[in-house]
């Protein structure tokens, strides 16, 4: 199946006090390959200025500005149409071989990055314990063991917006129980990782079910790369695997290679973010 969306993701800062010199870098454009196509992406700011685009080492698409001028706010609005699909169906257990295949390409450069720590994607006491905790251990295939891992955070965690940070460690979902998307794809991709597997972390959108208009956020989720199959998504948040509701804006090792918005700017300290989504799926 081949769906269409229509996404419309705006960003507004307030300042305390106008700001000046702002310089800003967004990653809010859809990734292009072979199961994903952009038909449209164009990005609009308040105040206008000029707006360079740039691939990143992870081989994103982003975006860099920076406005001199006084300013009491500033708005990006990026919007953009895009295919998703068809997708190949992940068979249900890896080929005999796998595992050493894997430990063999977990060593190449292209994937090394992505079988080790980064810096909130890391192995912590707290994360040895919830492990012990839920019984949580490899078996022998390591897509079965990503498949029920996914769906242990699923059921483990409750998702209530607002309980972390950008910039909160895996320890205080570990804690606490509960999180939100970027919080359960931090923790999977460190257990993951822990045990040798690449796996990276996907920030995006997560489409409607059904041809119609949603008001939603951000998302984000996990992909795993196994032998003969490349990289598999997985979402702990919803406990499925990545299909034509998963919209991919960009990978990196984790949130902070790849966030929406990241900049600076002169003047008073304080600003104000509101972010809104909407997605149009249609009609397929």
């Amino acid at each position: 199946m081949i769906v269409t969306y229509a996404i419309e993701h705006r960003m507004r800062f307030q300042y305390a006090a106008p700001a000046r010199d702002s310089v800003m870098t967004l990653y809010v454009c859809p990734v292009r390959d072979r199961t994903q196509l952009v038909r449209e992406f164009s990005i609009s700011t308040d105040p206008d200025g000029s707006l360079f685009d740039f691939t990143d080492p992870f081989g994103n698409t982003g975006h860099f500005l920076d406005r001199a001028r006084d300013h009491e706010q500033f708005t990006a609005t990026a919007r953009s149409t895009v295919e998703v699909g068809p997708l190949a169906p992940t068979p249900e257990r890896l080929d005999a071989g796998a595992t050493e295949a894997l430990r063999r390409a977990a060593a190449t450069v292209e994937l090394w990055p992505m079988a080790h720590p980064s810096r909130f994607v890391d192995g912590t006491p707290a994360l040895a314990q919830f492990m012990e905790t839920h019984g949580i251990v490899p078996g022998g295939d390591p897509l079965v063991d990503a498949r029920a891992l996914c769906a242990t955070l699923h059921q483990v965690f409750e998702y209530v917006p607002g309980e972390t940070q950008v910039d909160s460690p895996i320890d205080r979902i570990l804690k606490t129980g509960r999180g939100v998307c970027q919080d359960y794809a931090h923790v999977m991709a460190a257990i993951l990782r822990g045990w040798g597997l690449p796996c990276r972390y996907v920030s995006g959108y997560l489409g409607p079910p059904e041809a119609g208009v949603a008001r939603c956020e951000s998302h984000a989720w996990v992909e795993c790369w196994f032998p003969g199959l490349g990289w598999v998504g997985f979402d702990p948040t919803n406990d499925t695997e990545g299909d034509e509701r998963h919209i991919r804006v960009a990978v990196g090792r984790d949130y902070a290679d790849v966030p929406p918005t990241r900049g600076v700017f002169r003047g008073a300290p304080g600003s104000n973010l509101e972010t809104e989504v909407v997605i149009e799926r249609i009609a397929d």
